[in-house]
């Protein structure tokens, strides 16, 4: 009661290969998204600092507010709604009064607005305000 083997039987094995069309299509559409949305995810706060010919390097810096052309707020690059920007700010107050906010606003803006934001933070107890400008490049003035 044993199984036969038949003679046809003897010369064929079983494949053992894998396709790998499958993956590598999948693959494909996965660098292809990747590569479209990695330059979405980077995408900065659009601001066009005034500029200045003492403008040095900032610091690592801990508290970076940036106020764009739209008049938003932006807390260390992270989109801040008008209502808890308050709230925000007196929570950095409270864990170290003296640290310096370092404020990037766009050149177009009103002077009065960049005033009421730097108002807004001394408020929640941040004294220490230094404003954010460029380096001018002077060899593109021709100076």
């Amino acid at each position: 009661m044993g199984g036969s083997v038949q003679s046809g039987d003897r010369g064929r094995r079983a494949l053992a290969e894998i396709n790998v069309t499958p993956l590598v299509d999948v693959m494909l559409v996965l660098l292809i998204i990747s590569m479209i949305a990695a330059p979405m995810l980077e995408r900065g706060i659009n601001l066009n600092l005034p500029t200045a010919e003492t403008a040095g390097e900032l610091p690592d810096v801990f508290i970076q507010i940036s106020l764009d052309r739209d008049g938003r707020i932006w807390v260390n690059n992270k989109r801040v709604h008008d209502n808890s920007f308050q709230e925000r700010m007196r929570v950095y107050a409270g864990r170290n009064p003296d640290e310096i906010v370092y404020i990037r606003a766009d050149a177009s803006l009103p002077y009065g607005e960049v005033l009421g934001l730097m108002d807004h933070v001394r408020k929640a107890g941040l004294t220490n305000i230094s404003l954010v400008t460029e380096l001018i490049d002077e060899s593109a003035e021709g100076g």
